[in-house]
């Protein structure tokens, strides 16, 4: 039996690789690789069929998959910061409406599409159909190159916003209560939501990122992170399942709250756990997709399908150009397009739908069809749209832009790549006077101070202020100088460095080679947010 199950799993990873591969010459998404492969080797060959211990690797597939979900796409801290900025308003009216339109199908609360799902199936379903993937908006957009223009920033800033409270909305109505949700039950579900977030934030952003630094430093084990990390996914997710919860949710949170890792922390993790989902897991779980699609959703009544093709469609779009329109934004078209797209969240929730029996064969093989057509033709269409925008003069922005937006915005961009390596420095024999006086520049705090071209330290325009005014003449600029600083190498990411300075609170690295150690300049954190934003500054 478990000979079958190995040889059934082996075939299905290798297959699935080899079709991603040949798909990706035509430029087609891998989740379509996978559900093509699922059908492939299920309905249509009959060659591979769901197992238990298939079951089991899939469970874990969801929650390594939402983990991640939650680690690279979900900004806690942007979405908190945008509450009252009038990009939250246009989620909030998008998602509304998104929601009653798509509950209009999955319920009987205004006809009866013959669906048969209690309230809170039709919730879930109706929030899966009101998501937007911000991983497909945020690949379009970085493609394209209007990720950093005011357009592409409005599309990422609203989709992350409305990702994050539909997932939450899903997450509420999925798990043991699914199928005995009851209103008396809603205020204490909210509480032990609410009480499982908070201990699950403190204990993921608070306690294990210096728990884990602190065990680095006497304990030389191999991939220490990594086993901490996965170890802690495990037991969040038991935690939740222990809550009436699903796991899906409590892997989601553990991966938002330590979306703040230190990044030599992440670049432990992050590598092999992306090899492991991207190798093993990802592909198994949504070929199985495929391996229970199946023709059934024929017999489903037309006005059905009708309905769930285009209800929710329509509704997702008309509520995120309201929101845009009573917003007042000269682009709803665009950002509502934008919003338009799906991804692979909603197909591994859909999964999720499945498995739990909250919704059966026919509906669960329409859907996923649906999704694939999504998956493949949203992409084009934001593509088309953007790149037709032409921007207004005065372009709304959000009042703060979400810190996540510099993992697409810098993807791939090194150190190497932004480093100004003609740039002078103050010597440290200089006064106090004269740096204040040549040096000193608008939003920047840190100054390298550099000696015979080494660097001699950092120094903060803050400690001034230690010295009184009338000595600043005579007071050379080495005795503010701290001497031990932090550095970053060229081949490093700027997404890396920018971590690093904002842990640090600092606003210049310096960058040293690799090999020799010798100094080659810093860079500013300025000119990596001038990346992001691609706003006129002046010279630093």
């Amino acid at each position: 039996m478990l000979e079958e199950a190995l040889l059934s799993i082996g075939l299905v990873i290798v297959v699935a690789k080899l079709v991603e591969g040949l798909l990706r010459h035509f430029r087609l998404n891998a989740i379509v690789a996978y559900t093509a492969t699922g059908i492939l080797l299920g309905p249509v060959a009959g060659i591979v069929e769901p197992t238990g211990e298939m079951q089991i690797l899939l469970g874990i597939g969801i929650f390594l998959f939402f983990f991640l979900i939650g680690l690279d796409e979900l900004d806690i801290s942007g979405f908190i910061a945008a509450i009252r900025g009038r990009f939250f308003a246009i989620a909030i009216i998008s998602v509304f409406i998104s929601l009653i339109a798509a509950l209009s199908v999955t319920s009987d609360l205004i006809y009866d599409f013959g669906l048969n799902l209690t309230f809170a199936g039709s919730l879930a379903l109706a929030g899966i159909l009101s998501l937007t993937s911000l991983g497909v908006v945020a690949k379009v957009l970085v493609d394209e190159g209007r990720l950093k223009e005011p357009i592409g920033i409005q599309i990422f800033t609203t989709a992350l916003i409305a990702e994050l409270l539909t997932l939450l909305l899903v997450g509420f109505t999925i798990g043991d209560h699914v199928h005995h949700l009851s209103w008396k039950s809603v205020l204490i579900l909210l509480g032990k939501i609410a009480g499982f977030t908070v201990i699950t934030w403190v204990l993921a952003s608070r306690v294990l990122p210096p728990l884990i630094v602190l065990l680095k430093r006497f304990l030389h084990v191999p991939q220490l992170s990594f086993g901490l990390i996965l170890g802690g996914l495990f037991m969040t997710v038991v935690g939740a399942e222990h809550m009436g919860l699903h796991g899906s949710l409590g892997a989601l949170l553990f991966g938002a709250a330590l979306s703040k890792l230190p990044y030599h922390v992440r670049r432990d993790i992050i590598p092999g756990m992306r090899s492991t989902a991207e190798g093993l897991f990802v592909p198994l779980f949504f070929a199985s997709a495929g391996l229970h699609l199946s023709l059934s959703f024929t017999e489903l009544p037309g006005w059905t399908i009708v309905a769930l093709v285009v209800i929710p469609l329509v509704g997702k779009f008309a509520g995120a150009f309201i929101g845009a329109f009573v917003a007042g934004l000269a682009m709803p078209f665009a950002l509502a397009t934008g919003l338009m797209a799906k991804g692979v969240a909603e197909m591994a929730l859909l999964l999720v739908l499945f498995e739990l029996d909250v919704i059966g064969p026919a509906v669960f093989s329409l859907l996923v069809l649906i999704m694939l057509a999504y998956i493949l033709l949203m992409p084009l269409a934001i593509r088309a749209v953007v790149n037709r925008v032409r921007p207004p003069a005065q372009a709304t922005l959000p009042e703060s832009l979400p810190p996540s937006l510099a993992r697409f915005a810098l993807d791939d961009i090194t150190v190497g790549d932004i480093l100004d390596r003609t740039r002078t420095y103050p010597d440290p024999a200089m006064s106090l006077r004269a740096f204040a006086d040549q040096w000193i520049v608008p939003h920047q705090q840190d100054y390298a101070v550099v000696e015979k071209g080494e660097l001699y330290g950092i120094v903060s325009v803050s400690l001034l202020r230690y010295v009184p005014k009338e000595s600043w003449s005579n007071t050379p600029l080495r005795k503010l100088a701290r001497r031990k600083t932090l550095h970053v190498w060229p081949d490093e990411l700027a997404e890396d460095a920018l971590q690093l300075m904002t842990e640090n609170s600092l606003t210049v690295m310096p960058v040293r080679d690799r090999e020799s150690r010798k100094f080659l300049g810093v860079v500013n954190i300025r000119q990596i947010l001038e990346l992001i934003t691609q706003e006129a500054v002046g010279e630093y």
